[in-house]
């Protein structure tokens, strides 16, 4: 899968999904170091990959619709994060990516756990 790193990651989230098989670019790869959450999104459908973030923003819906972008992953760790709990997030979204594809979907990522958004259907006439 082709994902991008948001620069809220470092380095070693980088060499674990790279060691998963995964295409990894970086947002400060990209030089968009304080980019907007929009340009960065943009950048994400440009270069058809998946977002891979700690900015819970990007799990609102209503604002980055997940159907219009190659996926969004948030990974949503405890107030006191240790390195082993983004480990841990990170290991779910590997095991999640194997089984399943995250295009044009959201997913909530904690340890062990995905959520994943579902829009409503709309009712047919």
């Amino acid at each position: 899968m082709r994902l991008k790193l948001d620069e809220n990651l470092g380095q070693i989230a980088a060499d674990l999904l790279r060691q998963a098989g995964h295409d990894i670019s970086t947002v400060p790869e990209q030089g968009l170091y304080g980019a907007t959450d929009t340009e960065i999104i943009q950048t994400c459908r440009g270069d058809r990959r998946c977002l891979v973030t700690l900015d819970l923003d990007f799990g609102n819906p209503l604002i980055f619709n997940p159907s219009d972008y190659n996926g969004i992953a948030v990974l949503r760790l405890p107030a006191r994060t240790t390195p082993r709990d983004l480990t841990d997030a990170l290991r779910t979204l590997i095991g999640g990516l194997d089984k399943e594809s995250i295009e044009q979907r959201l997913w909530v990522i904690q340890r062990g756990r995905i959520r994943v958004y579902q829009p409503e259907e709309t009712e047919k006439a």
